[in-house]
């Protein structure tokens, strides 16, 4: 398997192909071809021979794709087997939700600590994981050593932590905080989820579809207007 600096613009698009496979693979499907994946993903064929051409030849000429064994080798692409030791800080209704539900080993994480400030939750399990006063953050990592933190706090909350973390040695976050990272820290790893930004290019796509709809309607009627002149 070639081991190329492959675009980001193809890794964020792994995670859709081991997904799809993930579903194929539970319907007992063994191969497909790329023109199959592209009908299933939005993406041309073209565009899914290319991004796996990134990391080897994965397909034959007449077969297609073997399911298991793409589905294994973005695995292992993506290093979901290396567990990555990771810690949330601020268990909020979005740390909550996140423990609560989220699969951290299925993702590439081994899941050791959830951290936060305030007493109404310091001490109690949630999602199954003890919350930790995040005044022992600093021993905490000293001892255990994580790689990643998920940050679900306000931005200025994550300005402040986030210097002692690099200085703890964590160089990957998930960062749900408006707090820009990679400007500080531009050495480190971080993936910054704005869920608002999503709601917002939601909310553009609707109301732009509603208004050629409306243009779409308006013209249908004038035509029908002069067609009655």
């Amino acid at each position: 398997m070639k081991h190329n600096d492959a675009p980001m613009a193809v890794i964020g698009r792994l995670p859709r192909y081991y997904r799809l496979l993930n579903v194929l693979l539970q319907k007992g499907c063994d191969r497909v071809s790329s023109k199959e994946l592209s009908e299933m993903l939005g993406v041309t064929a073209s565009q899914i021979r290319q991004d796996l051409n990134c990391f080897g030849e994965f397909g034959q000429q007449g077969y297609g794709y073997s399911v298991p064994f793409l589905y294994q080798s973005i695995s292992e692409i993506l290093g979901l087997s290396s567990l990555q030791k990771a810690i949330l800080i601020g268990v909020g209704n979005l740390g909550t939700a996140l423990l609560a539900y989220m699969d951290f080993p299925g993702k590439g994480f081994s899941f050791i600590g959830a951290f936060d400030k305030s007493p109404s939750v310091i001490g109690k399990q949630v999602g199954g994981y003890l919350v930790q006063d995040v005044d022992c953050l600093e021993s905490f990592c000293r001892e255990r050593r994580p790689a990643v933190a998920i940050l679900c706090l306000p931005q200025d909350a994550a300005k402040t932590i986030v210097p002692l973390l690099v200085e703890l040695g964590i160089d990957g976050f998930w960062n749900f905080s408006h707090y820009d990272i990679l400007r500080d820290f531009p050495q480190v790893c971080a993936e910054n989820v704005h869920l608002s930004d999503s709601l917002m290019t939601l909310c553009y796509q609707v109301n732009h579809r509603n208004q050629k709809g409306a243009v779409h309607n308006r013209t249908k009627g004038t035509e029908s207007k002069n067609r009655r002149d």
